[in-house]
This record gives structure tokens, sequence and C-alpha cells, in this order.
């Protein structure tokens, strides 16, 4: 498994750097969006294997971004990981009722990282 496709969709410059540059070096292919609008889009273009989405973003937030990714027959089934700082009791619970498949913290562990995208997307949707 090398090669696979990851939206990360991210607003602030260096977590989007510190992710791509990760990602790029483990064998994945990277896409981006600095907003939930952008990532909407280019998840339904491009249908990457896993998508890797901030909560806290300008324009629709994280979750409502989602939102419009499941509602979309070409994108519903996609795997989407909540990557966010929000690590407060009651936070995770949110985002599997949101739709999300899992949750990796910020700031992400870069020797972690990696492999923790690899599982999602082996996992699937529903995983």
């Amino acid at each position: 498994m090398a090669n696979e496709l990851v939206l990360v969709v991210e607003d602030n410059d260096k977590n989007m750097k510190l992710a791509r540059d990760v990602l790029s070096f483990a064998g994945f292919r990277i896409i981006e969006a600095t907003d939930g609008e952008t990532g909407v889009r280019l998840a339904a273009e491009h249908r990457p294997a896993l998508i890797l989405m901030d909560i806290q973003l300008p324009g629709i937030d994280g979750i409502t971004a989602l939102e419009r990714i499941r509602s979309d027959e070409k994108t519903s089934a996609i795997p989407a990981v909540a990557l966010t700082a929000s690590v407060m009791t009651g936070d995770r619970e949110r985002f599997v009722r949101a739709g999300f498949d899992g949750f990796i913290a910020k700031p992400i562990d870069v020797s972690a990282f990696p492999g923790q995208v690899r599982e999602h997307i082996t996992r699937g949707r529903g995983g």
C-alpha cells in the first residue's frame, strides 16, 4: 500500500506543512484545502483514499464539511478522520456521531502519524 491520495483540510500553515511533509516522505500523495468548502469540492473531484479534516476552519467547520461529504453518494464512502486539538472529554464521541471514522490529536506525533493514516485507509469507513 503506497502512493494513496490523502486530502488534508487544515487552515493552519504550519500544521498543513507538517502533515504534508510527513505524509509525502512516507509515500502518500497529498491534496490540500484550507477551508471546508474547498475540502468538500476536492473530495468530490479527487475521491481520496482518506480525508484528514480539521474541525475549526474558516467558513464552514469540519463537521459541516463532513456532513456535505457524507450526503454526496460520490464521496459518502471515503473514510474521514478528525484532525484536531479538541481532545476534551466527549469530543471523540461527538466526532463519531458527526460521521468521522476516527480521530488524530494535534499536535501530531510525526513518528506515529503515517501509520495512523495507513490504518485508517485500511479500515475504511466505519472501522
